[in-house]
C-alpha cells in the first residue's frame, strides 16, 4: 500500500489568502471534482462562504490526478487529501466528501482531529457496501472498463426523473466522465472501500459534522445517514428530497445552503472559543490570577453565562483591541465606575490601574479630576475606597503590584 499522489485546484472567485478559512471537497467514486460545480456557485453567491479559499480534489485516476500505480487503503488516500492541503498553505481546514470522498473526509477526521475543523458527509458512511460487492465491482471494472458501469450507475446516482429534466446538463457530463476514469485506478478505489470501516470511532469523534443523505438513494439511504449522524456527538442529517446518490448534483442550492449553515456555525463557535482564550489571557495580566481564581471558583451554573460573556467580550474583545494602551483604560475605566456610582468594582479597578503601571498619585489624580464632571460625593467614595486598596496593599509583604 503506498500513499497516492493528488492533485486539487482551487475552484475561481476568491483569492486564495491564506487568511481566509478553507474547505476541502471530494468527490465520489466514478466522478470528477466538476460534482461540485452548482455547490461551488452557490457557495459564492452566499455572503456567508464568499470568501472561502475552496479546494478540490480529485481522486486518483479521476480527473486531474494521475492513475494509480499501486493499490491503497482509505487511510492512504486521507494522506494523500492532506498532502495537497500542505501544498496548498497548510494549517485548519472544513471538509465535505460524497460516498467514497465522505470515507475519507471522516478518515481525516478521525486520524487528524487536529487539523479537521468540520466535517460534512454527503450519501457516505462509516462503512459503505460489503467487501464481496465491492470485490464484484473491481473484477466487473477490469474486465469490461468503467463504460460497462454506466447504465448501473445511472440508477444509482440519480432520482427517477433527473436525467430527463437536466438533458444534457450536469447529469450527462457525470456520466460521460465516468468513461474516463483510468479503470485500475477505479478497481483500487473500490478495494480501498471493501476495507474501511470506521463505525467503532464515530461514538468519539469530536468533529461538528452535518450528514446530507437523497430521498432515493439506495447505496447510503436516509436511515443509514441518520443513524450515523446520531452516533457522532452532536451529528446533526439533513435529507434532500428529491435527490438520490449524488445529491450534492442534484440539489446543488439546497446542499450549498446546508453546508454554508454548517460552517457558520463552526466558525462563530471558533470565534468565540479564541475571543475566550484571549480574553482570559488578558483578564489574568490586567486582574491577576488570584483576583481570576477567586471569580472561577466561585461559578455557578447561574452566573457560568455571564462569566464567559465578560471574558469574550469584556476582555476578549475591548480590552484587547490596540486602540488604547492598558494603562489608558485604566484611567477610562475608573472615571465611568465612579461617574456610574458603581462602588463594589471600583477597588478591584485600583489595583488593576497599579498593575497597569498606574503610580498612586495618578489614580488620585484620576479621580479629583473626574470630580469636576460626576460630582463631589461620588468621587469621594471612590478615593476613601482607593485609600483602603492603597492601605491592605502597605499592610502585606508581597503586594499585589508585585503579582
Amino acid at each position: 500500500m503506498t500513499v497516492p499522489r493528488l492533485l486539487g485546484s482551487f475552484a475561481p472567485g476568491a483569492a486564495p489568502a491564506t487568511t481566509n478559512p478553507l474547505l476541502v471537497l471530494l468527490p465520489s467514486l466514478g466522478t470528477t471534482s466538476t460534482l461540485w460545480d452548482g455547490v461551488v456557485a452557490a457557495l459564492r453567491a452566499d455572503s456567508r462562504t464568499a470568501g472561502l479559499r475552496i479546494l478540490r480534489v480529485d481522486l486518483p485516476g479521476h480527473g486531474a490526478t494521475p492513475a494509480a500505480a499501486e493499490p491503497f487503503t482509505i487511510g492512504d488516500l486521507a494522506e494523500g487529501v492532506l498532502a495537497v492541503v500542505d501544498e496548498a498553505g497548510g494549517g485548519s481546514f472544513h471538509v465535505a466528501g460524497v460516498s467514497l470522498g465522505g470515507a475519507a473526509a471522516l478518515e481525516l477526521a478521525v486520524t487528524h482531529p487536529d487539523r479537521v475543523l468540520s466535517l460534512v458527509l454527503s450519501c457516505s458512511g462509516a462503512r459503505i457496501g460489503t467487501p464481496d460487492g465491492w470485490a464484484e465491482r473491481a473484477a466487473s471494472v477490469r474486465a469490461s472498463g468503467t463504460a460497462s458501469l454506466v447504465t448501473g450507475s445511472a440508477a444509482r446516482w440519480f432520482a427517477p426523473g433527473f436525467l430527463e429534466r437536466d438533458a444534457g446538463g450536469s447529469g450527462a457530463r457525470a456520466l460521460a466522465a465516468l468513461v474516463d476514469i483510468d479503470d485500475e485506478s477505479y478497481a483500487c478505489c473500490t478495494e480501498a472501500l471493501a476495507g474501511f470501516d470506521r463505525t467503532a470511532d464515530l461514538g468519539a469523534l469530536a468533529t461538528p459534522t452535518l450528514a446530507i443523505s437523497g430521498e432515493h438513494d439506495t447505496v447510503t439511504t436516509p436511515a443509514s445517514m441518520e443513524d450515523l449522524a446520531d452516533d457522532i456527538p452532536g451529528g446533526r442529517h439533513v435529507a434532500l428530497d428529491g435527490a438520490s446518490h449524488l445529491a450534492v448534483l442534484e440539489e446543488p442550492a439546497s446542499a450549498a445552503e446546508l453546508i454554508a449553515e454548517h460552517l457558520d456555525a463552526v466558525e462563530r463557535v471558533d470565534a468565540a472559543s479564541v475571543a475566550r482564550e484571549r480574553g482570559m489571557r488578558v483578564r489574568r495580566a490586567v486582574l491577576g490570577d488570584a483576583h481570576v481564581d477567586r471569580a472561577i471558583a466561585s461559578t455557578t451554573p447561574e452566573t457560568a453565562a455571564f462569566q464567559d460573556f465578560a471574558t469574550r467580550t469584556a476582555w476578549g474583545d475591548i480590552w484587547a483591541r490596540p486602540g488604547l494602551s492598558r494603562r489608558e483604560r485604566s484611567i477610562a475605566t475608573l472615571a465611568s465606575l465612579t461617574t456610574g456610582g458603581h462602588a463594589t468594582e471600583i477597588a478591584m479597578h485600583v489595583r488593576a490601574a497599579l498593575r497597569n503601571g498606574l503610580a498612586r498619585n495618578e489614580i488620585a489624580e484620576v479621580l479629583l479630576h473626574t470630580a469636576l464632571y460626576a460630582g463631589l460625593p461620588a468621587s469621594n467614595e471612590a478615593l476613601a475606597i482607593m485609600r483602603d486598596v492603597f492601605a491592605q496593599q502597605d499592610a502585606t509583604t508581597t503586594p499585589e503590584t508585585n503579582d
